[in-house]
């Protein structure tokens, strides 16, 4: 080969090398940045909010990059740019997304200011008014020689005849008053002193008469006839049923020995066991309806006349006794009464429904909705309890919004969070992940 020919050979290859290099080097340089006026042309008129990473929706600490579902099927919800939450307070917060929301069923209240009214409902039973119970009792000896009234439940009328008596003592002691109201008239023409004296023997003779609850009928009538009759009428005191019976045809008595109780069933107690909380409520002159089983489409007006300074150990309760009218003698000593006790308010004063509140043994706690999907649990002073809602003394004002149903789910969830937080600094987000050691896949 010339040296022509080697020069040539020598030009083609430095030329083939050169070409090489150039489309090894053109394939993997990187592509060219377009002009920034092309890129602002580019983005859209509002930019996106940044995902920073997807929660947990029950406030585990396991987060994640990605979309995903828990194992209750709850879509994780996403974190934003700028909604970092810090501090004490936004550590027990809670946000829930709008469609967790509905999945849920939340429900919000404000709390208002209404006149709290209450009515205790308890069971009674009917009882005697033991004011109205009379009892028959002869204050002397004697024997029953008739017998009027012989069963018990007999209703009798104020002035109706029990039984016919004979005593000795009686007989005496109106042959005695005979004898001095006829001296007294023989002595009209004697002396002052004779007439004294004979005035007084048959004042005294009167009085034991009247003692022995002899009546004046019959006092009048033995002045006039002068002669003493041997058996005693004994009357009833008052109208009502016999409640008891002991007297029997023919048997003795002694002074004192009751052979009649006798109740006027005009008028009814009907005693009630209250709790002991609901004591405070209950003030004498207070108004109740009583219905009763047997009548079970009336209802009946009594009143509070008194409560016992008794408590029941066992039941936790304080006996109240109700009065009311029985026309008809419809209300039967021994019955069951069902009694609601309507118990006055003391005006206008903050309340929220009963189902808004969370009891935590000594804490009483609400959820208040600080805004739309973020929850706050706040603890508050309880006072006296509605049917339906309840009195709040402090931690509330009116007008905010607490949670009245599924509020213990937000409630759980919150206090999980405040239980991971307490552990130290929040869980690290995906992206914020320490890297790992240098050394820490080299092998040992």
């Amino acid at each position: 080969m010339n040296k022509a020919s080697a020069l040539v050979l020598a030009v083609i290859v430095a030329v083939a090398a050169l070409a090489a290099g150039y489309w090894l080097g053109n394939r993997n340089a990187p592509v060219a940045a377009p002009p920034a006026q092309a890129v602002s042309a580019a983005e859209p008129a509002k930019k996106e909010r940044k995902i920073l990473f997807y929660r947990n929706p029950m406030g585990l600490p396991d987060t994640s990059q990605t979309p995903k579902k828990d194992q209750m099927g709850m879509d994780y919800l996403p974190v934003y740019e700028g909604e970092e939450e810090s501090g004490p307070e936004a550590a027990r917060q809670v946000k829930i997304s709008s469609e967790k929301i509905q999945k849920l069923g939340v429900r919000t209240e404000a709390a208002e200011m209404r006149d709290l009214a209450r009515t205790i409902r308890a069971v009674g039973r009917v009882e005697a008014n033991e004011r109205l119970i009379y009892s028959v009792a002869p204050k002397f000896e004697g024997w029953i020689e008739r017998l009027l009234v012989n069963t018990t439940g007999e209703p009798v009328r104020r002035g109706q005849p029990l039984m016919e008596v004979y005593s000795p003592e009686l007989v005496s002691a109106q042959k005695e008053y005979a004898i001095a109201a006829q001296g007294l008239k023989s002595l009209a023409a004697a002396s002052p002193e004779a007439q004294a004296g004979m005035k007084q023997l048959a004042d005294s003779s009167l009085a034991r008469l009247k003692n022995w609850d002899i009546s004046d009928e019959q006092l009048q009538a033995l002045s006039r006839s002068g002669e003493a009759k041997r058996t005693l009428t004994y009357r009833s005191p008052a109208s009502g049923i016999v409640l008891e019976k002991k007297a029997v045809q023919g048997m003795r008595f002694t002074p004192g020995e009751a052979l009649y109780q006798i109740v006027d069933v005009s008028s009814v107690w009907v005693v009630v066991d209250v709790f002991e909380q609901d004591m405070a409520l209950i003030k004498p002159g207070q108004t109740a309806k009583v219905r009763v089983n047997a009548y079970p489409d009336r209802e009946l007006s009594a009143k509070v006349v008194y409560v016992y300074p008794t408590l029941n150990a066992q039941t936790r309760t304080v006996p109240v006794r109700l009065e009311l009218a029985n026309p008809g003698g419809l209300l039967k000593p021994a019955m069951y009464a069902d009694v609601e006790l309507a118990t006055p308010g003391k005006g206008k004063v903050l309340t929220v429904p009963t189902s808004a509140v969370l009891h935590g043994g000594t804490r009483q706690t609400v959820l208040v909705e600080l805004a739309e999907g973020r929850f706050e649990p706040r603890d508050v002073k309880l006072g006296i309890q509605g049917n339906d809602y309840v009195e709040i003394l402090e931690g509330l004002a009116a007008g905010e919004k607490v949670v009245v149903t599924a509020n213990f789910l937000i409630d759980s969830e919150s206090n999980l969070k405040a239980a991971f937080s307490g552990f130290g600094a929040a869980p690290a987000k995906p992206e914020e992940a320490p890297a790992a050691p240098a050394n820490a896949h080299q092998g040992h």
